[in-house]
């Protein structure tokens, strides 16, 4: 069996790049910078920093090669790498009680049920780790590289509860990597998964108190519901909030908010819009949010949807071309999203209509069968609820109209199928009508709903509507 080479594959190199120039070629290994070894795509990103550079190359044909470059600091060469990371992914080795891929049924796809826990992927990607499989060296090469923002997910700051909850018995001792963060002036975000009767309460008030010893350098911690599927035989027992225990939970939030912005100028501590929608209450003014750090987190989302979907009927209300357009535009479409956001699209297709006339509107509330009604978020929509549900109401006489609007987190990123790997193309098939994923930004909604002939943006590609099969 063959030695597997040492180094760094590359898959691709740019035209006109410095590694072009330099004769570096696909199927080349990278092997070192600067005499230094390279562990993953951090090294190569921090090592290449710099005016001067000595790269060791192994040529396919096993030379290797020593290339002096001169370039600007910032300067990059131009070569991409088989694997991203230029390492493997680090999973995770928890077994959190709350863990949602330990909720998911089996027969999905593997990639689903990978969990990871990688600090690349939080600085990356966004993604939150627990720190529970970083060394003394994972954490100082953060420092060192300043690689920020560090997204965490704490839990709680209470030791032997963090244990419990990751079951992991060295989750508790790994909260002191917090410390060495702060020390090195790394900013971070925080996350806490809240269960009922597990770390709310009292122990949410320690770990709010405890996590506030790190601002500013931790500038947000969002408190999230843990999702609760119905597959959960054999699991930790949890339950879901009440409207009454989801407001409790917002105004033990909300009570330490002034304070924190007060001293820091930041809030500091978030309910996600899901405590909110659970209490039936308002979602917080936009500027309670801190210019939405943790919008990805669910904190924020449905305020700045709202906000931007206002101001952009508004302006086109009071623009020379709503004349034109109020009689002009004549549609008849299905809007279908989850629980979450339900009412507040319903209320939008309302407002549109009003000022529309000639404007049909259906929106529609999917139930989430596939992993049961506990789950109301649109992203964990399958195919197969869509299709079954929306033939339902047309067996039942509803009119779907001509165009089917969906949000785009249903579907793959950059691609156009399901979490459940149904199609765009069969769901069209099926329910015989053009599907169109739309962006969740208040002024894409309405800018979809007035014209069918919309194309979103997604990840920077075309994501073009699928029209529907000819009968």
């Amino acid at each position: 069996m063959n030695k597997k080479p040492k180094g760094h594959l590359i898959r691709t190199v740019m035209p006109d790049s410095i590694g072009e120039e330099m004769g570096i070629e696909p199927g080349d290994y990278l092997i070192a910078i600067n005499d230094e070894e390279i562990d993953d795509v951090f090294d190569y990103q921090y090592l290449i920093k710099d005016e001067y550079i000595e790269t060791l190359i192994r040529k396919s044909n096993g030379e290797e090669w020593i290339l002096e470059i001169d370039k600007e600091y910032d300067e990059d060469l131009g070569i991409d790498f088989e694997n991203s990371l230029m390492s493997d992914y680090r999973s995770c080795h928890n077994k959190c009680i709350f863990c949602f891929i330990d909720q998911m049924p089996k027969g999905m796809r593997e990639t689903l049920y990978f969990k990871d826990d990688d600090s690349r992927l939080s600085f990356l990607q966004g993604n939150y780790i627990t720190l529970t499989n970083m060394s003394e060296k994972d954490i100082n090469r953060i420092v060192r590289f300043n690689l920020a923002p560090i997204n965490i997910s704490v839990q709680t700051t209470n030791p032997e509860l963090r244990c419990k909850m990751l079951h992991n018995r060295f989750a508790g001792q790994a909260l002191k990597s917090l410390d060495k963060l702060y020390e090195g002036r790394i900013e971070m975000n925080g996350q806490i998964v809240l269960c009922k009767n597990v770390n709310d309460g009292t122990e949410l008030e320690r770990s709010i108190n405890d996590l506030s010893n790190y601002l500013p350098f931790m500038r947000s911690v969002s408190v999230v519901p843990a999702g609760i599927t119905k597959y959960r035989d054999g699991l930790y027992p949890l339950a879901l909030y009440s409207k009454e225990e989801a407001g409790d939970v917002i105004d033990l939030i909300e009570s330490h908010q002034q304070e924190y912005y007060d001293n820091f100028g930041l809030h500091f501590i978030h309910a996600s819009d899901e405590f909110y929608i659970t209490a039936e209450r308002e979602f917080p003014e936009e500027e309670r949010y801190d210019g939405y750090i943790q919008l990805e987190n669910g904190v924020g989302m449905m305020r700045l949807f709202i906000n931007e979907f206002h101001e952009a009927l508004k302006n086109l209300l009071e623009s020379k071309e709503y004349n034109d357009l109020k009689l002009s535009v004549q549609r008849n479409i299905t809007v279908a999203t989850g629980k979450l956001a339900y009412k507040t699209l319903r209320s939008f297709s309302e407002e549109i209509m009003q000022a529309f006339p000639n404007i049909k509107i259906n929106v529609v509330c999917i139930r989430n069968d596939f992993f049961g009604e506990t789950i109301t978020v649109a992203g964990l929509i399958t195919g197969q609820d869509l299709i079954k549900q929306l033939k339902e109401l047309k067996e039942k006489g509803t009119d779907l109209g001509d165009s089917l609007l969906i949000p785009s987190s249903m579907l793959r990123t950059g691609e156009n199928v399901f979490l459940d790997d149904i199609t765009a193309e069969e769901v069209v098939k099926e329910l015989k009508i053009e599907l169109v994923p739309i962006e969740p930004g208040g002024k894409d909604y309405l800018y979809s709903v007035l014209n069918k002939e919309h194309r979103m943006m997604r990840n920077n590609e075309n994501f073009v509507y699928v029209k529907a099969y000819e009968e």
